[in-house]
């Protein structure tokens, strides 16, 4: 029995665990040299950390560690779990979660590597279209894993030639940062041709964490000890770095909003992925009261063809953590938004993401519940997901 157990369940969060190496490969070989010279990438190949993982990946290939694979499905976490990286390994251990499918990030190249904010366009846009190809590649291996691309926002035609790259590599969904482009907005006209290609090929944009304002250091330095994240060190998610992680989202997706991206592309579906939901529900009444205020002297609000809140239950959607209170966002947000993830195979995650799910979610009617288990992930997706995967033969009763 899988982890499931037969409920129709998509995953709107998965990540690969790629050793430092991962985008050689794939990358333009003219431009790998410059790549490795980055500072980022040189401080991910050595040191202690570079053989931790070494030493992780070397024992996914243990005959002992690889026959406990199955009991330890949502246990063994980041470069211990099962189908992490070797990518025969994946599909497996889809099957014994028991998702009908799952959208999969990257771990390594979130953020892309701080090239976004560099002034170096080329190596940012091969960076993206390496990892695009990486990421493809593994996901193609079945046709339940639904590969993430990249699009960096910050040269308007580079950002369309990787989109289309990206489309036709067999992405199914493109992330863009939610950190504003260095010398723009995201909701510049230029980059219209981006999400007019997403549009068309039916596949949604989405926002996740890595690519998010980072909190200011000084407020690290406040006297005391250092505070242990999820990791065991001090960059990851601490309580205090939490707090910032969707204030980039939601300026960047208000920005939108307001200037008309959403309504000029009505087809086309967006996504907050790791960035938590708690704030959504506030985030939608400060956008009415803000369309409410301003209206009278801001024609770009009078062309709005609805309130912003109404625009987001359209065509936006949004992962809770497991530890939010889904049911409270559902209640006041509406059924339309939130989406289960499971985060696998992140520390972050949890052990029993459905268990935590599901005790928020006992007093829902059922409409709400299939929403957030299935129905506004598979509305979301598009044609990223097969037909059958949206409700597969075997669960339809589910």
């Amino acid at each position: 029995m899988s982890y499931a157990d037969g409920r129709l369940i998509h995953d709107a969060d998965s990540h690969l665990m790629e050793p430092a190496d991962c985008l050689d490969p794939y990358f333009e070989k003219r431009l790998l040299d410059r790549f490795l010279a980055l500072p980022r990438v040189k401080e991910l190949r050595t040191g202690a950390k570079a053989e931790h993982v070494g030493e992780r990946l070397a024992l996914q290939q243990d005959a002992a560690f690889r026959a406990e694979a199955d009991d330890n499905i949502l246990l063994r976490k980041n470069y211990d779990a099962h189908g992490a990286w070797i990518r025969q390994d994946r599909p497996h251990t889809l099957d014994k979660l028991g998702f009908a499918s799952q959208l999969v990030f990257t771990t390594h190249c979130l953020g892309n590597f701080g090239l976004d904010q560099s002034d170096d366009m080329e190596l940012c846009y091969a960076a993206a279209d390496a990892h695009n190809r990486m990421m493809t590649d593994f996901c193609s291996i079945d046709r339940r894993l639904l590969a993430v691309a990249y699009v960096p926002l910050e040269d308007f035609d580079r950002a369309l030639a990787t989109a289309k790259l990206a489309l036709e590599l067999g992405a199914k969904a493109l992330m863009v940062p939610s950190l504003c482009p260095q010398h723009h907005s995201p909701s510049h006209v230029a980059l219209d041709p981006v999400w007019a290609a997403a549009q068309e090929a039916g596949v949604p944009v989405v926002l996740h964490v890595g690519g998010e304002k980072k909190l200011n250091p000084a407020y690290k330095e406040n006297g005391l000890p250092p505070v242990p994240d999820f990791h065991g060190g001090d960059d990851n998610f601490t309580s205090v770095s939490y707090m910032p992680i969707p204030e980039a989202a939601m300026q960047t997706l208000a920005t939108l909003i307001f200037d008309g991206v959403f309504d000029r592309f009505p087809d086309l579906k967006w996504g907050a992925i790791e960035l938590g939901a708690n704030w959504v529900p506030g985030w939608m009444r400060a956008m009415d009261s803000a369309a409410h205020a301003f209206m009278r002297n801001e024609e770009r609000l009078q062309k709005l063809s609805a309130k912003p809140s109404e625009i987001v239950r359209r065509q936006f959607r949004a992962a809770p953590y497991p530890h939010e209170d889904a049911g409270w966002i559902i209640r006041n947000a509406g059924e339309e938004i939130a989406m289960f993830s499971s985060d696998f195979p992140h520390v972050e995650g949890g052990r029993n993401p459905l268990k935590r799910f599901d005790e928020t979610l006992q007093d829902l009617p059922k409409s709400a519940i299939k929403a957030f288990y299935s129905g506004n992930f598979i509305d979301m997706m598009g044609e990223g997901l097969a037909p059958d995967l949206r409700v597969p033969e075997l669960q339809r009763s589910a």
